[in-house]
């Protein structure tokens, strides 16, 4: 809906989305939208304390409002040739300028969210093969999966379909397309810190130095991958609003960031309005994709995230509190300053140097290695996730010991979720 401020020969002056994203269908809600961008939490209650001003000033009564004029337009199919002319532009096919993607199989996995159009309206227009795309009919219901390209079973159902109709890509978008994931033609999921890779390999053979904006819970390897590709990594919070905002203050400053993307699949892009855009992020990995096919018909995605070090294990555990009725936030930053005191006294461990929420520590592994674990509270939730890494077997279970005694000090915690020592 953004985009619609933008296109078009009358753009709009605003815009609005009903939305529930990947949420059940008692949490719907609204996004707001101007050529600016979308608001914020302070933008909207800047608004609503601007309105009740109004109707203060008026003895309660309602502020007044003129009649609107109702005009059904299809945004979506101005949205959809703007995707297909970039797609075109962009792969600049000698033969066949205007179906670049003739030979090429791409299917996208919808989850029965908003994201069928890609294949009906950009896919199918450029030539691509679409055959066993799949749950491309919106249904709030979620009846197949949760349309979501973190959901282990949204990738898992995307790979077999990968593998069965010999697909070169699969797609998989979140409800509201403002989130994407790919699988590639081997069938390995390509999300988080993998997509992460994929993305800034595309960004940083345009754009050397420039920063790579994401959330605190990237793994080692994915920083030293940005690294050598001549990139600089930017660790900052979760939630994805945070990390692009992070991506344009940088650029106000005057460092440049032509990424910010989270490892949910948010990712925004600077020649692209920063965005986040799961259509626009799929348009781009697809774009390379035909570049490295003109290159070598045997490769694909797979060469962009080639290199990355991957952990041996991962896992996040979500601690709740045995109770939400209590100032847990506070709870919470209190158990986070005994933490920091805490770490200096476990030899293994070593505070990284720069912390935007929570604190994470490496972990001095055998054989050079290095784990870390990462202890935050939730944006929103009374809880408090506890993400680890290991590169060697049992590394999790045995940073997870050590960790353990210390949260066991907090009677207010449920450590229920944590493997016994």
């Amino acid at each position: 809906m953004f985009m619609s401020t933008i296109l078009g020969e009358v753009p709009f002056d605003g815009a609005i989305m009903l939305t529930a994203s990947h949420l059940p269908q008692n949490r719907n809600g609204l996004k707001f939208f101007t050529s600016q961008g979308g608001t914020g939490k302070a933008d909207v209650k800047a608004i609503l304390l601007d309105a009740a001003d109004a109707m203060d000033a008026r003895g309660g009564e309602p502020i007044p409002h003129s009649e609107a004029n109702i005009e059904k337009q299809d945004f979506m199919a101005t949205y959809s040739e703007h995707l297909v002319n970039i797609i075109r532009r962009e792969c600049d096919d000698p033969e066949d300028y205007d179906r670049p993607l003739a030979g090429t199989k791409i299917l996208v996995d919808a989850g029965n969210g908003a994201g069928g159009f890609f294949v009906h309206r950009v896919l199918n227009e450029l030539g691509a093969d679409t055959t066993g795309s799949q749950f491309l009919d919106p249904d709030g219901s979620f009846p197949n999966h949760v349309p979501n390209p973190e959901d282990k079973i949204a990738m898992k159902m995307t790979s077999e379909a990968v593998i069965k109709n010999a697909a070169d890509l699969g797609v998989v978008f979140d409800t509201d397309v403002d989130r994407s994931g790919v699988v590639d033609a081997q069938g390995n999921e390509v999300n988080k810190n993998r997509l992460i890779a994929v993305v800034a390999s595309i960004v940083l053979q345009e754009h050397q130095g420039t920063t790579i904006v994401t959330d605190s819970v990237t793994s080692n390897g994915l920083s030293a991958f940005i690294e050598s590709k001549g990139g600089v990594h930017f660790r900052f919070k979760r939630g994805y609003k945070n990390v692009i905002d992070q991506g344009i203050e940088l650029n106000i400053k005057g460092q440049d960031s032509q990424l910010s993307i989270e490892t949910s699949g948010h990712g925004a892009m600077k020649e692209n309005y920063m965005l986040d855009d799961g259509a626009y992020l799929a348009v781009k990995i697809i774009i390379e994709l035909v570049r490295i096919k003109r290159r070598n018909k045997e490769q694909g995605v797979e060469v962009l995230y080639e290199g990355l070090g991957e952990p041996k294990e991962a896992v996040e555990y979500r601690i709740k509190f045995k109770s939400a009725d209590f100032d847990f936030k506070s709870y919470g930053s209190k158990l986070l300053a005994d933490l920091a005191e805490f770490g200096k006294g476990v030899s293994e461990w070593e505070l990284e140097k720069v912390n935007y929420e929570g604190f994470r520590f490496s972990v001095a592994e055998e054989g050079g290695k290095a784990g870390w674990f990462l202890l935050r509270q939730s944006l929103h939730d009374p809880l408090l996730p506890l993400n680890v890494e290991s590169e060697v077997e049992g590394g999790v279970q045995a940073i997870v010991s050590t960790l353990k005694p210390f949260l066991e000090r907090y009677s207010e915690l449920d450590l229920s979720v944590l493997p016994d020592a």
